[in-house]
Formats: C-alpha cells, structure tokens, sequence
C-alpha cells in the first residue's frame, strides 16, 4: 500500500522478551529488508510486555522510537483486564510509533498512513 515496504514478522517462538531483542529483531529487520515497519504478531512477544508493571513494554516501546521504527502488534487483546493496558493501547493507537490492531489488514492501514 502506498509503496510502503512493511516486514511482517513470523515466528513460532517468542521473538521479542526485552529491549535488546525488540533491537536485534529491528537491526536484522532493516539490514535484511530495507524496512522500517513491522506488524508483529502478539503471540510473538512475551506476555511480560502486556503487564505494564514490569516495563517491558516502555523499555521495547522505547527502543523502536529510538531507531525510527513504526510496529503494529497484531492480535485480540481483549482479554487483558488491566485499565492502564487498555488506556496504553488506546494512547498508542493515536500516535503512529506503535499501534495494536485486530488484523493484518488493519495494521497494514495504520503503518501506511
């Protein structure tokens, strides 16, 4: 869309734990494909992101704004109780650095506007 080259991550096992593996995940990204732009699904990341206590997720977050990447976290996130998670998603939805979507389709929307 848009002559966007988007990288669409996938994987079996958990490809993102920390700060450190969302950079390798984004180095080998760019230096491979050229892109800048990921969709991600959410089974690909560990589950300690989607608890924002144990700041996985601001430390992984940080890393991709740092190095001017844009990701969409494919998935249902709808199962996750927690107010601040919600109100993240919600704030990250209307930015464009990092964005949650229900399909791939709607991720490949929001990483090409």
């Amino acid at each position: 869309m848009n002559n966007t080259k988007i990288a669409a991550i996938e994987s079996a096992v958990t490809v993102i734990t920390d700060g450190q593996s969302a950079l390798d995940l984004a180095a080998t990204v760019d230096y491979e494909y050229g892109a800048q732009k990921m969709i991600i699904p959410k089974s690909s990341i560990c589950e300690g992101f989607f608890k924002l206590s144990t700041g996985i997720a601001g430390e992984v977050a940080q890393k991709f704004v740092n190095y001017g990447f844009h990701i969409a976290i494919v998935g249902d996130f709808s199962g996750y109780a927690s107010k601040p998670l919600r109100d993240w998603i919600y704030e990250c939805n209307k930015g464009r650095n990092i964005n949650f979507a229900a399909t791939e389709s709607e991720a490949i929307e929001r990483l090409c506007l």
